[in-house]
């Protein structure tokens, strides 16, 4: 796809092209934004397990018309057991396995809130029967899928549980075009439709869970998915020139990806994609990650407010001047990694919908629950295992998160949705859309397609190099290598940057959305 999509009706962008279908059906079937979104979500759950599903988390930002825009916070804590003790003799919390398992999913409780708060048309089962069907008639594997469950297979299919039994049936890794059939799934799904979102956390379905994570050796029990909750925290925002940026609050990096386009808004810029363009959004990204891992995680045990933080015009100004406009700032820091899926949705009312939810790592903990078809995620192996200090593990704390989708309010009525997966990649991609877009005039779609950059890893990958698709002007980067860029060319179009998507909604209803081709995905509208 080389151009925006426009349509005045309804827009779904989506990084798997059944799943922006699904949201679509939804809107044409009288849903709102909403509830397009949930359809979305739960579609992604079947049709790109490997990024993204049920036993995981998820974040909402929802720009009403009346011009109102509220968060959701669909965030899982540590269970009550996942103490220091559970983990005695180790350094680190393991990546993988019922260790790994160690916080309650909440992107079931994300819907739900959602729902409750749209004021939805639509039964739950018309919402979630797209995703039944894909889950128990089969969808075929995508490229990237069966690339990920080939590389990852040999950490994964020894896990407890299901893992193998779904993803690998003919006892290897299924190829691209074959079909993936999850029927446990659809009969976990089937329930949800029937019994209601909360029966995920009490009842039945929650026992069965809970169950089969305890069986597994994960220390999640009944108890702690009946004592979950959603939340509704302020979203997190900022004015820049010509707009209001909003993101979610903490455990979330939200803040993070709001520093990097406050500072960058204070800096003189030259054209796009210059090295003016590039090595300020990459200084300015450094900056905001420092102060990122001083200071966010659970709310509840951080020392600053960060709404405070985007309110202080003069504080932005002096962390501006910390940038060398010629120099790069050496990196040795470490980096988050994981995988996500991040999509959005508008209605002809004029609500639009910024969404993002994720296992953490490809499929997660690697353990998938044999009595639901779950696969659970490993969101709590970021914890660190010390008495105390940032994201260090506590009963029931919520862990950071590298999740963070993003909304902005242009001054002359425009809204816009954006986001992407790729751990620390989510932010900066999100800065060089929103400044090629807004700040340089490029259109949406461009904006996605073009080269873009990551600093640090993502996808697994140890280096904290600046990696540069190699689709830039040649000049750039010897340019960034001789201001002290640690430059390093990867293909273009890799899906290392990630998988992007935007909706812009015109103040005279037009819609615009553009889906990365990176990615799978897919705009679809009418």
């Amino acid at each position: 796809m080389q151009h925006e999509v426009r349509s005045l009706r309804g827009m779904v962008t989506a990084p798997h092209h059944l799943a922006a279908q699904a949201g679509l059906g939804v809107l044409q079937d009288g849903g709102n934004a909403v509830e397009a979104t949930v359809a979305v979500a739960a579609c992604l759950a079947v049709v790109y397990p490997h990024m993204t599903g049920i036993g995981g988390d998820g974040f909402w930002l929802i720009a009403e018309p009346d011009g109102r825009t509220h968060a959701i916070d669909a965030c899982g804590g540590a269970a009550a057991a996942a103490d220091l003790a559970l983990y005695a003799g180790l350094e680190t919390i393991p990546w993988r396995g019922p260790l790994a398992a160690n916080t309650v999913a909440g992107t079931i409780s994300g819907w739900a809130a959602a729902l409750e708060a749209s004021g939805g048309r639509l039964p739950l089962a018309r919402l979630l029967r797209d995703a039944i069907h894909h889950a128990e008639e089969g969808v075929a594997v995508t490229r990237g899928g069966a690339e990920i469950a080939a590389t990852k297979g040999a950490e994964l299919r020894g896990q407890p549980g299901a893992w193998a039994d779904i993803f690998e049936p003919l006892a290897r890794p299924l190829v691209e075009g074959e079909i993936l059939r999850q029927p446990v799934l659809a009969a976990t799904l089937t329930l949800l439709a029937r019994d209601g979102l909360a029966s995920f956390y009490d009842g039945a379905l929650a026992r069965a869970i809970a169950g089969d994570l305890g069986r597994l050796g994960s220390p999640v029990t009944a108890a702690d998915l009946a004592a979950h909750r959603a939340t509704r925290p302020a979203p997190l925002s900022v004015p820049i020139a010509g707009a209001t940026l909003f993101n979610t609050a903490p455990p979330t990096q939200g803040l993070a990806s709001l520093l990097i386009l406050a500072l960058f808004d204070r800096l003189h810029a030259g054209e796009a994609e210059s090295f003016d363009h590039i090595h300020g959004l990459v200084e300015a990204t450094k900056q905001a990650f420092l102060f990122r891992d001083r200071h966010v995680g659970d709310r509840a045990y951080m020392s600053i407010d960060p709404q405070a933080v985007l309110d202080d015009a003069a504080g932005l100004d002096e962390m501006a001047t910390r940038i060398d406009l010629d120099r790069a700032l050496p990196w040795p820091q470490p980096a988050s990694a994981g995988d996500t899926g991040w999509f959005g949705a508008a209605d002809a009312e004029g609500r639009v919908v910024s969404s993002i939810q994720s296992t953490y790592f490809e499929f997660g903990s690697g353990i998938v629950l044999p009595k639901t078809g779950i696969t659970w995620q490993n969101r709590g192996s970021s914890f660190r295992l010390a008495p105390g200090g940032w994201n260090a593990l506590k009963p029931r704390r919520k862990p950071f998160h590298t999740l963070n989708p993003a909304l902005a309010r242009f001054d002359d009525g425009r809204v816009m949705a954006y986001g992407t997966m790729g751990g620390e990649g989510q932010p900066q991609t999100q800065a060089a859309i929103f400044t090629r877009y807004a700040r340089y005039g490029i259109g949406l779609q461009e904006a996605i397609s073009r080269p873009r950059w990551l600093l640090g890893r993502t996808w697994g990958d140890n280096s904290t190099s600046l990696k540069i698709e190699d689709r830039f002007a040649l000049d750039l980067y010897e340019e960034l290598r001789a201001a002290g860029h640690q430059v390093e060319l990867l293909p273009a179009f890799t899906a290392t940057m990630g998988h992007a998507g935007a909706i812009v909604r015109h103040a005279d209803g037009l819609l615009e959305g553009a889906t990365d081709p990176r990615s799978d995905g897919q705009v679809a509208s009418w």
